[in-house]
């Protein structure tokens, strides 16, 4: 399969249009792409089959290094190969890898399309008002890492596809279906009502230790983790719509853990019961 090899030496050319001003979240959502940075991304997000790619921009050296995929890029979509600088030009940031793509920002997911089906077996991540690009990507490399199905995002939630999440993510926000709750909090209640166990994840007083209590779930074959923004956690209508409210032990002295490291332990807790339980 040939190719399209595109060469860009001029700052201005209207074909990197998608890829002007990338650090405005925004400006990228009204152009109904997203950009994926760096060549482990890059080539999830070819490889991955879920998403469109509109085109890629490389150098010399990011090409030769991606040859194996950008050889399997249909012949309609364009490879742009620029100097660092200029990509680093149009783009508005210091481009050190040299790979960026433009994914197609696909249609908003339901909760109802992205939960396994039925009475099958589930492994959820429910976050509440996670804002913070680092904190989602991080839960979603853990969530692709431990097997989770999906992750359903509150309102408040930083967008997986924001270019910084993904980086974070190593590709897990393109891997890990997600959806926004069009209800918030009444989308719990919905979850809990076709199966799932919902498990709150707070330091907080009444919290039961995950560890101790695991073989309480043993036998759940939907469960649903839900954990909050870092400082605040959880809402009090949150919590209230949880089945259980579980913390991780810690040694004294320590109250906390970033979110993206508890979900990761609690995740790596769940998913082999889960497993267990859908044999």
């Amino acid at each position: 399969m040939t190719v399209m090899i595109v060469p860009v030496a001029d700052l201005d050319d209207p074909a990197l249009s998608d890829y002007r001003n990338v650090p405005d979240p925004t400006l990228l959502s009204e152009r109904g792409v997203f950009v994926a940075e760096g060549r482990l991304v890059v080539r999830a997000l070819v490889t991955s089959g879920r998403f469109g790619v509109r085109s890629v921009l490389v150098t010399d050296a990011a090409r030769a290094s991606l040859g194996d995929v950008l050889a399997a890029v249909p012949p309609a979509v364009p490879i742009y190969v620029a100097s660092k600088a200029l990509m680093s030009g149009v783009v508005g940031f210091n481009v050190h890898r040299g790979c960026l793509a433009a994914g197609e920002r696909p249609p908003a997911a339901s909760i109802d399309t992205i939960i396994p089906p039925g009475a099958g077996a589930g492994l959820v991540v429910i976050l509440e008002r996670v804002a913070n690009a680092d904190n989602i990507g991080g839960i979603f490399r853990n969530a692709a890492a431990f097997g989770a199905n999906a992750v359903v995002l509150s309102p408040g939630c930083c967008d997986p596809l924001y270019r910084k999440a993904i980086r974070v993510s190593i590709g897990g926000t393109l891997a890990v279906p997600f959806a926004r709750s069009a209800s918030w909090p009444d989308d719990l209640t919905r979850l809990r009502a076709s199966g799932f166990t919902v498990l709150a994840l707070t330091p907080g007083r009444g919290a039961v230790d995950i560890d101790a209590e695991i073989d309480r779930w043993r036998s759940c074959s939907r469960l649903a983790l839900m954990a909050g923004t870092e400082g605040a956690g959880l809402t009090a209508q949150a919590l209230e719509l949880a089945d259980y409210r579980v913390r991780i032990p810690m040694a004294p002295g320590a109250n906390s853990l970033n979110v993206a490291t508890a979900v990761g332990i609690a995740l790596h807790r769940l998913s082999d019961r889960v497993q267990r339980a859908a044999r």
